[in-house]
């Protein structure tokens, strides 16, 4: 973990509340899909944490959505101004767990995370289907995204506005040996009962310090009590205790 003073390059709104914030900076640690990053922001005691979307040698790019006051001072932030980041945090996703063929299943802004795994994913040379999640035509987030990595996901909102009508698992499953989700604990308790075979999924918890030290995070795990921003956010399909 490191604590960098970061810059903002650009900050694009993506939906009515949901924004690209891409920050740079020199000395970059590597980031693995799935970890995240705390980010301060002025005025506010407790960082933010984010995951990650992308990232490059000088320049990490994340996905978040106006939640509360800290996020609603970030996306009136402009580029030129800097923030402090802790980085990077979290176990990620274990991309060589799947041998051939990944299926990745988000729901909300859980597609920025498995965005990044994809391209990682593609990297290695794995198969790659793409199920996203919505609640209306209004919230689909990235898909371009995706379509530029070569990958063209499969959209389900619950209203039927875009693509299918219904939840991500009411989508045709296609083959796979291993499959990752991250999104709403509803949306990944069904995918883990519809899906026989292996997978991981990533936590969410309210996190203090984002670094395993105030245990505030903490969850029961089949391995016993495990923090999610420090044992996670990344777990296995069959330690989660739903």
């Amino acid at each position: 973990m490191q604590k960098l003073s970061l810059t903002i390059s650009s900050q694009t709104p993506l939906t009515h509340n949901c924004l690209r914030l891409v920050l740079s900076g020199s000395g970059l640690p590597q980031i693995a899909p799935g970890q995240f990053v705390q980010l301060g922001i002025p005025g506010k005691y407790l960082r933010r944490p984010i995951s990650v979307c992308g990232a490059a040698q000088d320049s990490l790019t994340l996905i978040y959505k106006i939640v509360g006051e800290g996020t609603k001072i970030l996306s009136g932030m402009l580029p030129g101004q800097e923030l402090e980041a802790l980085l990077p945090l979290g176990r990620g996703f274990s991309a060589d767990a799947c041998k051939d063929s990944a299926l990745l299943l988000g729901g909300g802004l859980g597609a920025a995370p498995l965005r990044f795994l994809c391209e990682s994913l593609l990297s290695k040379g794995r198969k790659v289907s793409v199920i996203l999640g919505f609640n209306e035509a209004a919230d689909v987030t990235l898909l371009e995204d995706y379509r530029a990595l070569g990958v063209e996901p499969v959209i389900v909102t619950l209203d039927g506005s875009a693509g299918l009508k219904g939840f991500v698992t009411d989508a045709p499953i296609p083959a796979h040996d291993f499959f990752y989700t991250c999104g709403p604990l509803p949306m990944m308790r069904a995918v883990c009962s519809a899906l026989g075979g292996p997978g991981e999924l990533s936590m969410e918890e309210r996190m203090g310090c984002g670094a395993g030290f105030c245990y505030g995070c903490t969850i029961q795990t089949r391995k016993g009590p495990a923090r999610v921003c420090a044992d996670g956010p990344v777990f296995s399909k069959e330690d989660i205790i739903w």
